[in-house]
């Protein structure tokens, strides 16, 4: 064989390889139960923060930080974050965390929040949105 056609399939073996190990390792939405089946691995959960439930964080003990959330299947875990917490964290009104099952425990390497809008309550102006097209 000549020296191109063996530097030909180590290339594609190693775009092979990549491809794979990416598939692999990448993170996908999910709910506590299917995260709870796979330790190990990481998924991205979509849920309500629980207000009846305490809101733990001590910025003193480096940046602990621990609530409670319900997923989309009415799935509830403890959830502990190793950072600061979000400004206004109590008015999401959806959480999207990252990371994986630790017994009864999720733990989150990051978390976003999707707060309300301030302009879903508003009253729109007189004719807006309304398209009048006029031929001139």
């Amino acid at each position: 064989m000549k020296k191109k056609h063996i530097l030909l399939i180590l290339v594609i073996v190693v775009a092979i390889g990549v491809v794979i190990s990416t598939f692999a390792d990448a993170s996908t939405y999910s709910d506590f139960s299917e995260a709870a089946r796979n330790p190990g691995r990481e998924y991205h959960i979509i849920g309500k923060l629980n207000l009846d439930k305490p809101i733990e964080y001590d910025p003193m003990a480096g940046d602990h930080f621990s609530f409670y959330m319900t997923d989309a299947n009415g799935i509830e875990k403890r959830v502990t974050y190793s950072g600061a917490k979000p400004q206004d964290f109590e008015k999401s009104e959806q959480v999207v965390l990252v990371g994986k099952t630790d017994g009864d425990e999720f733990r989150a390497n990051s978390l976003l929040l999707k707060c309300p809008s301030k302009y879903d309550d508003q009253e729109k102006p007189e004719g807006f949105g309304e398209k009048s097209f006029e031929s001139k």
